[in-house]
């Protein structure tokens, strides 16, 4: 008779969360199956022996992970879930479809965004390039052993610290020595940006019932909207104000969040 463990984990709401989740928790011992909930953020544990080990490797990850009840199941069936091949081919193929994506338009930003003096499309930038990481990453797990994931993750929330890091020190640079962003090559890759999270929706709509790594996809390209948004507004607020705070306000809070993401990658530990 296994044991399933219900934790509830306020934070999880993108892929980034649900893999490192997973990876923390791989090589715990007596760990039989992960059941995911995104919609009520919580994390279905199937175990033998004790709860412990699991629970200590949640902790560091600071997602606000709570142990809500553990009670006695059935063995997790392996075939429980499974989805045809065809199905699984066709969500690796959309995965490598959102890498492109995200690839390409974080140099595109990152480009537009020191020519147009803006630290928005800058840290909007480290954005596309966090979920880049996060879907190359998932796409190198495949068929790879645990020391290896691990070395992919931490290279990618090293790149993403280092740049966070930077986008930071602009934004403070700017904030000293001023800064006049172009308005409307701010708003242009704004809005070209915005185009390419709708596309990446478009491309899972077909698949957002499909698996967990699926939906997770799903509502880390929903938040992409909604940064896209934010610097669109930001760009209208300089042009109305002539004032490069809102730039510098939407630059910053982006770049805390791709910092707060590295940071819990980087604190990923077998």
């Amino acid at each position: 008779m296994a044991t399933a463990s219900l934790f509830s984990i306020p934070k999880m709401d993108c892929p980034s969360e649900e893999r490192l989740i997973r990876m923390a928790l791989e090589s715990a011992g007596g760990l039989s199956a992960l059941e995911f909930d995104l919609g009520r953020r919580e994390l279905r544990v199937i175990h033998d022996g004790p709860i412990d080990d699991i629970a200590r490797r949640l902790e560091p990850l600071g997602l606000g992970a709570q142990l809500i009840s553990t009670t006695a199941t059935d063995a997790p069936d392996p075939a429980r879930g499974a989805r045809p091949a065809t199905s699984a081919a066709g969500e690796a193929q959309v995965l490598r479809w959102l890498l492109a994506i995200n690839a390409v338009m974080f140099v595109l930003e990152i480009g537009a965004g020191w020519l147009a003096q803006s630290t928005g499309l800058i840290a909007d930038s480290l954005d596309m390039f966090a979920d880049a990481a996060v879907y190359g990453l998932a796409l190198y797990a495949v068929g790879r052993d645990a020391g290896h994931r691990l070395r992919a993750a931490h290279l990618s929330g090293g790149l993403q610290l280092l740049l966070a890091l930077g986008a930071m020190f602009e934004v403070a640079r700017r904030l000293v020595f001023g800064s006049e962003p172009k308005t409307a090559l701010m708003i242009g890759m704004a809005l070209v940006a915005l185009a390419a999270n709708l596309a990446c929706l478009w491309l899972l709509s077909r698949h957002r019932d499909g698996g967990v790594h699926m939906k997770a996809s799903w509502i880390f390209s929903t938040n992409d909207v909604l940064a896209n948004l934010g610097v669109i507004v930001a760009g209208v607020l300089v042009g109305w104000t002539g004032s490069n705070a809102p730039d510098l306000v939407i630059g910053a809070v982006i770049a805390v969040l791709v910092l707060h993401g590295a940071r819990r990658i980087l604190r990923l530990r077998q």
